[in-house]
């Protein structure tokens, strides 16, 4: 009686949400009252078949409510409601509207009875109703609820929305509830055997479920099928759960270009090892809850356009914060790796006490607009919408580096100071102005890579830590200063690193991934794809 009410109320959410357009409601009420006048289960059966007749959606609910055992006759006025038992009465309701419609003791009433006969006949209607619904979404659902919950009667009315059924996936789905139901009935083997290649073609978990719930009893033919079907499903998955792995690097990856690809410019450009880069993403990042906190509070309705208006902030605040390092510190430590590395350390502990000062310790809540939330599958991978978004800012992001870097002439300054510092300078190019310029760019788009990471990371003063070390990773093995290395370079170590996950686990597999590096750039120490140059010395 249970299962029979969660799918009766699960079929009339579907119904209710879907199926707006209701028949007369005077005359569903006359209907609804006939079944105080029914005398035995044949006649509650030929009103459930008149009311199944009108197709309308809200029937679902006296329906489901008389499966359920919830349905009374109030003596005083042989009226029909739905009702909830309570201590001593029962709570009353519209058996149309579901509206309350006060209480009564049980003495007052009277309880519509029913056989699992007329269950069936129930179950039957409520099938017919969703089966037959002019809306595609509500007969896939229903199709999908008899494929979870399969019954040998379900199987004509499924013959009939087959039959009737002009989509070509709706359809689909039709036939695998159909064979479902096949599977729990006592039809010849034959038909068993081909619903168990139409489920195990299915190849996914629920399809899984069915098969491994074949009676026992069933004959050796139908065992071994299921068992054969089983094993097809074992592999497909595992092929999906590659796959599902594989996104998930690709997810990492792009998070990994984004934090490292600023970083890759002005460690390529300037040859600066610079620690307070992870720093900048922070601040990106702070500066997106700041915008937030501004609409939550003053402009509400501009909630879903926070990021937007965040990014060239998280710019502007980054690069401005870059500029300055590099004015102030960065410049007078040239030629010094050493010194520039302790430098860059000791501003990246400034710039976190300084936010742990204005903001506190503790993380701070960065909301998901609306087009950023949720998730939806493809085949049998789960892709959030926040990751994909991700991957394709990650993605745009590099074009237009990309393009600034090849087709400015900003960017072949940079490209020239990068092949040849001393010869571009000989040539007029202002060496420490493209510097700094280089360094405010960097640092900006690590600024716009906090607001990327405030979608899918914790936002407090110690965000940049997790990504300072990756980052390097992904610049060394690349290539310093080349925006394709730092590509490739990105998406290659996410993509190992979630392949290791599942057998060495998340620690393991990044000292496994920082072991290969070390030994590959034993064999190339410029990386990946190292810039050509001619290096003159002073």
């Amino acid at each position: 009686m249970t299962a029979m009410r969660m799918i009766g109320l699960t079929l009339l959410l579907l119904l209710t949400i879907f199926s707006p357009s209701h028949a007369d409601e005077a005359d569903l009420r006359a209907t609804i009252a006939k079944f105080a006048t029914a005398k035995g289960f044949s006649e509650t059966g030929a009103v459930v078949h008149e009311l199944a007749a009108t197709a309308d959606p809200v029937v679902a609910r006296p329906l489901a409510a008389l499966a359920d055992g919830s349905l009374y006759i109030r003596k005083a006025d042989s009226l029909v409601f739905t009702g909830k038992e309570t201590a001593g009465s029962i709570e009353l309701f519209d058996p149309l509207s579901g509206d309350a419609s006060g209480e009564a003791g049980k003495d007052d009433i009277t309880k519509i009875k029913v056989n699992n006969t007329l269950r069936r006949v129930i179950r039957d209607a409520l099938g017919t109703l969703t089966l037959g619904a002019k809306n595609p979404a509500v007969r896939l659902a229903a199709a999908g609820t008899m494929f979870k919950t399969p019954d040998a009667a379900n199987i004509e009315p499924l013959d009939t929305a087959i039959a009737n059924e002009t989509v070509a996936s709706v359809k689909a789905l039709f036939e695998q509830a159909r064979a479902a139901s096949v599977l729990v009935s006592d039809r010849p083997d034959a038909d068993k055997l081909a619903a168990i290649a139409l489920i195990g073609a299915r190849g996914d978990l629920d399809a899984m479920s069915l098969l491994t719930s074949v009676d026992a009893n069933a004959s050796e033919a139908v065992r071994q099928a299921a068992t054969a079907a089983i094993a097809n499903i074992n592999s497909t998955l595992a092929l999906w759960d590659a796959a599902q792995n594989i996104w998930y690097g690709i997810s990492m990856g792009s998070v990994l270009l984004l934090a490292a690809i600023g970083l890759a410019i002005t460690f390529g450009v300037m040859g600066v090892i610079n620690m307070a880069h992870g720093e900048m993403v922070m601040l990106g990042a702070y500066t997106t809850f700041v915008v937030q906190q501004v609409i939550r509070t003053s402009f509400p309705g501009l909630f879903d356009w926070s990021l937007v208006i965040a990014l060239p902030l998280a710019f502007l605040v980054a690069a401005l914060v870059g500029l300055a390092i590099e004015r102030g510190v960065i410049r007078f430590l040239y030629g010094r790796p050493l010194e520039t590395l302790l430098a860059t350390w000791g501003v990246s502990l400034i710039l976190q006490q300084a936010v742990r000062s204005i903001f506190g310790p503790t993380n701070q809540e960065v909301g998901n607009p609306s087009w950023m939330s949720g998730s939806f599958d493809f085949g049998q991978l789960a892709i959030t919408w926040n990751r994909l978004w991700i991957l394709v800012f990650a993605l745009s992001v590099f074009a237009v580096l990309l393009y600034v870097m090849k087709r400015t002439p900003w960017g072949l300054q940079m490209r020239a100071v990068t092949a040849n510092r001393l010869m571009a300078a000989s040539m007029g190019i202002r060496t420490p102005w493209v510097d700094a310029l280089t360094f405010a760019l960097g640092s900006g788009i690590a600024g716009i890579a906090g607001v990327a990471l405030s979608q899918i990371d914790n936002v407090s003063p110690n965000l940049g830590r997790g990504y300072i070390i990756d980052s390097f990773m992904v610049v060394v093995f690349g290539g310093v200063g080349n925006l394709w290395g730092t590509l490739v370079g990105a998406f290659s170590l996410g993509i190992v690193n979630k392949v290791l996950e599942p057998y060495a686990g998340a620690v393991l597999g990044k000292i496994v991934v920082l072991v290969l590096i070390i030994l590959f750039i034993q064999k190339r120490p410029r990386g990946l794809f190292a810039l050509k140059g001619r290096a003159v010395e002073a």
